[in-house]
């Protein structure tokens, strides 16, 4: 399972990504932002924009917690890359 290793916000809902197998690119999270719930503070863009990396985990997080499956952020690159 590749872990991130590197991630930039972009826009409200979209972030790069740099994974421990060398895959880069740009993981589309609008979807589960649409949802609310817990993502609802995130909604704001300069919530959004706090997106950090956890070396410990290999993925990504916001405050409060927020946090997503690398393989699920691996796969999205995957799937952005080939459209």
């Amino acid at each position: 399972m590749p872990s991130v290793v590197a991630v930039r916000a972009l826009e409200p809902y979209r972030v790069w990504l740099r994974f421990s197998d060398r895959t880069e690119g740009v993981a589309d999270l609008a979807d589960l932002f649409a949802r609310g719930g817990v993502f609802e503070p995130l909604r704001e863009a300069g919530e959004f924009a706090k997106v950090r990396l956890v070396r410990s985990f290999g993925t990504i997080e916001w405050p409060g917690g927020v946090d997503l499956d690398p393989d699920s952020l691996h796969s999205r690159v995957l799937a952005g890359a080939s459209r």
